[in-house]
């Protein structure tokens, strides 16, 4: 219960501070669109949790952690990509690595939380 707890803060946390930077930077998103969108963007994340959890249910070995590795990369680059694209485009063209580089640290702290979860015993 308590790794839920965290993992929603560290979601609810990311996602107001990105949304607050991309305002500050002059964004002409609205605060809600910006969460909507980084809620929306966390759903490849969240279908790699779900098949890094039967992989690792089959066993943990190289070949286990090669597959949660590709899967989790190829869904924070989904992720990144989604929500960098609808961002980006609503800051000036001077301030857009401003709002890309916290919405990339953001997925990758969520990804890194997927890969490196191991089950207790």
């Amino acid at each position: 219960m308590c790794l839920l707890f965290q993992v929603f803060v560290i979601i609810w946390f990311g996602s107001i501070v990105i949304t607050l930077n991309s305002k500050l930077l002059g964004g002409t998103i609205s605060f809600f669109q910006s969460l909507c969108v980084l809620g929306y963007c966390i759903m490849p994340l969240t279908m790699a949790l779900v098949v890094c959890r039967i992989v690792l249910l089959s066993g943990s070995g190289t070949v286990s952690f090669a597959v949660r590795l590709t899967v989790v990369t190829a869904s924070f680059g989904w992720s990144t990509f989604a929500s960098t694209a609808f961002l980006a485009d609503s800051q000036l063209s001077n301030r857009k690595a401003l709002v890309i580089y916290p919405v990339f640290l953001f997925y990758f702290v969520i990804g890194w939380m997927i890969l490196t979860f191991s089950p207790g015993k």
